[in-house]
């Protein structure tokens, strides 16, 4: 069975098939959050304290942590911001940059088995990236995109996941700890989208024998009621074999759907999640199931 284990300084998590579906949180990345942008690049993470201890409260497992701020000193602001994160909550980090010197940073200061977010198939990116997963010990985020963009067409797209999954064995990092992002498109661009990642989904645990992730919300971008649109993908990508993904746990139509999802694919042993977060009170004060609808049935005759 496919497992990546990733920690914080002392806690584990574990991704893989027949694990509770891995939540990571979002909400520390200030691309498309100019207050959010603007506070960290002067040194104000109060906003960034807020959204840490929020989305581990709503039941985050993972929290991705994301400096990318224009004009502003990426490595620094990152390694600061992971240092405070780590300081307030348990959960284990996936370091989030496209500047290589960035995720340096961030893994020169982090505690435990970090998530790298992440690599993608152009040459040098790989051959700056995947060494340094290897040398801290790291699980890395392996984007299915290359020099050539982001292809429309999902057999390249895994193509170009099995490619980083055989240089990333060349460096020591083993199938496991390569979480395989098949690039969610927006379904209101690309009429197949959500079809085309499902079908990849089944080649990444069947053939390459690999976890999966993903940017959940691209599929919505556009349309209205995101929320809804994001959380019945969620439950379906889970069945075709999404294992972890990054979204916001403060959206109650996503924690009840990834729930969901989790009794329906027998990851949530005897329901006890979710009795746990669905029963009702009694009036005494007691929780008790919610009782069945319809009519009953007759009893036995004497």
């Amino acid at each position: 069975m496919i497992r990546t284990v990733v920690s914080s300084a002392t806690r584990e998590v574990v991704i893989g098939p027949d694990r509770p579906f891995v939540v990571i949180g979002e909400r520390i990345n200030p691309t498309g959050r100019k207050l959010l942008a603007a506070e960290m690049k002067v040194g104000d993470y109060s906003r960034v304290e807020a959204d840490a201890l929020a989305q581990v409260a709503a039941g985050a497992h993972m929290l991705d942590v994301n400096a990318g701020i224009p004009l502003a000193d990426e490595p620094a602001i990152l390694a600061e911001a992971i240092q405070l994160v780590q300081s307030l909550v348990d959960v284990p980090i996936s370091i989030d940059s496209s500047i290589v010197e960035a995720l340096e940073a961030g893994l020169s200061v982090y505690r435990g088995k970090a998530l790298v977010n992440s690599v993608t198939g152009e040459e040098e990116r790989l051959e700056r990236v995947l060494p340094l997963v290897a040398e801290h010990g790291a699980a890395v985020v392996a984007i299915s995109n290359d020099e050539t963009g982001i292809s429309e067409d999902p057999e390249v797209r895994f193509r170009v996941a099995a490619k980083i999954v055989e240089r990333a064995a060349s460096f020591g990092i083993p199938p496991e700890d390569v979480v395989v992002d098949p690039l969610v498109m927006p379904v209101g661009a690309l009429r197949y989208a959500g079809r085309q990642v499902f079908d990849i989904l089944h080649r990444l645990r069947d053939e390459l024998g690999v976890n999966s992730t993903c940017g959940a919300s691209n599929i919505s971008f556009g349309l209205p009621n995101r929320h809804g649109i994001n959380s019945a993908f969620l439950a379906m990508a889970i069945a075709n074999g999404l294992t972890s993904a990054i979204t916001n746990p403060l959206e109650p139509d996503i924690a009840q759907a990834v729930k969901a999802a989790d009794v329906l694919m027998g990851n949530d042993r005897d329901c006890a999640r979710w009795i746990r977060a669905f029963r009702q009170p009694s009036e005494g004060g007691r929780t008790r199931a919610r009782r069945r609808s319809g009519r009953r049935r007759p009893a036995p005759a004497a």
